[in-house]
């Protein structure tokens, strides 16, 4: 097989070889083409050409418009052919910025997921590295879920390869995504390199926002042992940084633990506390996430009329810091509020808006949320068969997702076919 490769090779340009070769470097099951750009360091319409040379020797397949992948044996030829021709430092500054070109593309894509993620002031790239910006929500989303698994695998690569501050912000910049799409167990694998390499590079900043978003995980997993670890060490380290905005966050994700074990006003006091916070910092993304916190609160403790008040607030800055994610989050708590005022057509026109927005933005926990509230608005206005198809559709992201709310919301149905209307 080595003779036969070595024959394909042979007829390829020297940039098409070294494509090739550096292409053994790539981490992932697929590679478009500005992270190929990036390893090469040229321009993107040189290296597409440089691709459909490999594509035509049969040396790579583009088995989706836009994205190559390379069989196993090829990859080993490859690296062998790496290793021989091309120089250490060679090699690692074309990991470097394929590196880079991770980092920085999934930043802006996650930057549209969630503006109101903690910032990360990021090295500029590498020259050579190819750039990437999405248009909006949509394209983000999309970006997200092509590279999914290989962001996964470059988070490995860079804390293997001694990239530690691309092992520690590619977590940090891929958190939006993941947890949009309810990938828990995958989050809490990241940021746990995360922080081992933040540690190595004794940067308490990159500690603080690290050991935060591990016990954000480890909370939506049910280990709240791990998180309430984790986050006391995120918050000493930002106090001991006076960072105020990280208090803030380390206070939303205390409302979300209150809320979680069922203590609403414990819940809303963090969640206010939170809120002065972000005001005193001027965020105003933030700010509009926690006056949403605040309503959804007041409606679990029963003050429905309090609750819209704050999330009519809420949805008037979320329009001007343009979440997306957020808006559905809004018209959701909306929803719960004017459900339990007795408008129920109200409560479901909102929950529907909410739907649609989670649906757009690939927030399936959230769509799973909306769908068991609006089966239960439908349950109350006496349309039971409305009321069985939304439960049953939360029950299969909810299965999906394997999260513990499914058994909730299969005793609902359960209790319906029982009982039938």
């Amino acid at each position: 097989m080595r003779a036969v490769f070595s024959w394909s090779t042979r007829q390829l340009t020297p940039d098409g070889a070294r494509m090739f070769r550096l292409l053994s470097l790539h981490p992932g099951p697929d590679i478009g083409v500005p992270a190929a750009a990036s390893l090469v360091g040229r321009p993107q319409p040189e290296a597409r050409c440089l691709l459909r040379e490999l594509a035509r020797a049969h040396l790579i397949a583009e088995h989706v418009p836009g994205r190559y992948a390379v069989h196993d044996l090829l990859r080993f030829y490859a690296i062998e052919q790496a290793h021989n021709t091309d120089t250490d430092s060679d090699r690692r500054e074309a990991t470097g910025r394929m590196l880079d070109y991770y980092l920085h593309a999934a930043a802006r894509a996650g930057r549209l997921l969630d503006p109101a993620r903690e910032p990360v002031a990021l090295a500029s790239p590498r020259p050579g590295v190819a750039t990437w910006r999405s248009a909006d929500h949509r394209q983000a989303l999309a970006w997200f879920e092509a590279e999914h698994q290989v962001l996964l695998a470059a988070v490995a690569l860079a804390a293997e390869s001694g990239f530690d501050s691309h092992a520690w912000q590619l977590p940090w910049a891929m958190t939006p995504f993941l947890h949009t799409r309810g990938h828990w167990q995958e989050l809490a694998a990241i940021q746990r390199t995360a922080l081992a390499a933040a540690t190595r590079q004794r940067d308490i900043a990159a500690q603080a926002l690290s050991s935060r978003l591990l016990a954000n995980s480890c909370t939506s997993l049910g280990d709240h042992d791990q998180a309430h670890r984790h986050r006391a060490s995120s918050l000493t380290l930002y106090q001991r940084l006076g960072n105020r905005l990280g208090e803030g966050k380390i206070q939303q994700h205390l409302s979300v633990l209150a809320e979680a074990q069922g203590r609403y006003a414990d819940a809303l006091g963090h969640a206010e506390q939170a809120l002065r916070l972000y005001q005193s910092v001027g965020d105003k993304a933030n700010e509009a996430v926690m006056l949403n916190d605040i309503g959804w609160y007041h409606g679990l403790l029963g003050n429905y009329r309090q609750a819209r008040a704050f999330c009519r607030q809420a949805l008037t800055l979320c329009a001007e810091a343009g979440h997306r994610w957020l808006e559905g989050c809004i018209w959701d708590s909306l929803g719960y509020a004017e459900h339990h005022v007795g408008n129920l057509a109200e409560a479901a026109a909102c929950y529907q808006r909410a739907l649609n927005i989670a649906r757009q933005a690939g927030a399936r926990f959230n769509e799973a949320g909306t769908l068991t509230r609006l089966g239960d608005n439908r349950h109350a206005a006496g349309e039971l068969a409305q009321a069985q198809r939304a439960w049953q559709q939360a029950l299969t992201i909810l299965e999906d997702l394997q999260h513990n709310h499914a058994d909730q919301v299969r005793a609902k149905l359960a209790s319906t076919n029982a009982h039938p209307a």
